[in-house]
């Protein structure tokens, strides 16, 4: 017995890596397994665009923004959120290509900043619906990108609500590790203008982001894509020197292609970057906010609340003005 076991381990010591060591299943790769990213057919820019076919700036908004893969927002507006996920992810595996959607129902949403507030009613009604989220999606491939704002939106807060939201993070992760093991899941990381690297580095770590594919940057932000890739270089820096790991990250560009003047909410002057693609800096650059949306009541958007599409806000986005 002992003999045939030393020679079932020389065989395994002599296998190639991949094969003796099989990856865990949250390691799939959804980008292989798709054509290409998913265009929402029911985003904001394409139901404006389909109700104002005679609107002068519908041509445009159609073909620079509508038709370019965008993320779908999911919340408390969404509905049954597995049958709301479930459904989308769906649609988008029935054409081979890959789903964008970004989980924004954290308990406390936007507790800071405030133009974004809701959420969840309690972080246990939080787990029990992104429990729904991932399991609606379940084996299908899909990027989702987590809570925007949460590790960054910490100004106002006591320690116990930061543990309170990392636990809820953490939890979100596992809940999609077991449900959803072909999904990458992406947790938000803010922007360079708002937290150090190190400090990044250290909430991301502490709400589990070593159970995450990678992090996100510049959701719903304006800062430029070198800005941000050099920020996402400089936080793994930190993951690595401090906890001996990296993670690859994602950058919204969907607004980005002015840069950012210094403010984030409905500045003037903007104009959309790069569209959603493999690469460039970063391991993708993704639209996640619809240009044109509102950021809330500021701004060019005076009198909009968030969420809410601006036909002349994206028209001028498209020409930067």
């Amino acid at each position: 017995m002992r003999r045939r076991l030393l020679a079932l381990a020389a065989a395994l010591s002599s296998l190639p890596l991949a094969l003796a060591a099989a990856p865990p299943a949250h390691a799939a790769d959804p980008t292989t397994m798709t054509n290409g990213f998913y265009v929402d057919p029911d985003s904001s820019a394409k139901r404006w665009t389909a109700a104002n076919p005679g609107d002068g700036r519908a041509s445009a908004i159609n073909s620079s923004i509508a038709n370019t893969p965008t993320a779908r927002w999911f919340g408390s507006w969404s509905g049954t959120i597995g049958s709301a996920t479930g459904s989308y992810v769906g649609a988008a595996d029935a054409r081979d290509k890959l789903p964008l959607l970004v989980a924004y129902n954290i308990y406390h949403r936007d507790y800071c900043g405030g133009h974004s507030a809701g959420g969840a009613s309690s972080p246990s009604a939080y787990r029990n619906w992104i429990a729904q989220f991932a399991g609606g999606i379940a084996g299908r491939p899909a990027l989702v990108l987590l809570e925007p704002d949460s590790l960054g939106d910490y100004g106002c807060m006591n320690q116990a609500q930061i543990d309170e939201r990392e636990a809820m993070l953490t939890g979100a992760l596992a809940e999609f590790n077991r449900q959803a093991p072909n999904t990458w899941v992406y947790l938000d990381a803010g922007n360079p203008a708002w937290a150090s690297a190190a400090a990044m580095a250290q909430r991301l770590h502490e709400a589990g982001v070593r159970q995450a594919h990678g992090f996100s940057l510049n959701i719903s932000n304006y800062l430029t894509t070198a800005e941000n890739t050099a920020y996402g270089n400089a936080v793994n820096r930190e993951l690595s020197a401090r906890y001996g790991y990296t993670k690859p990250f994602v950058v919204d560009t969907s607004r980005n292609g002015n840069g950012s003047n210094g403010q984030w909410c409905n500045p003037s002057g903007r104009r959309i970057g790069t569209p959603t693609m493999l690469g460039g800096g970063a391991e993708m650059l993704l639209w996640i906010k619809v240009p044109g949306e509102s950021d809330g009541n500021c701004g060019v958007g005076a009198g909009s609340s968030a969420g809410q599409f601006l036909p002349e806000v994206a028209y001028k986005m498209i020409h930067g003005y």
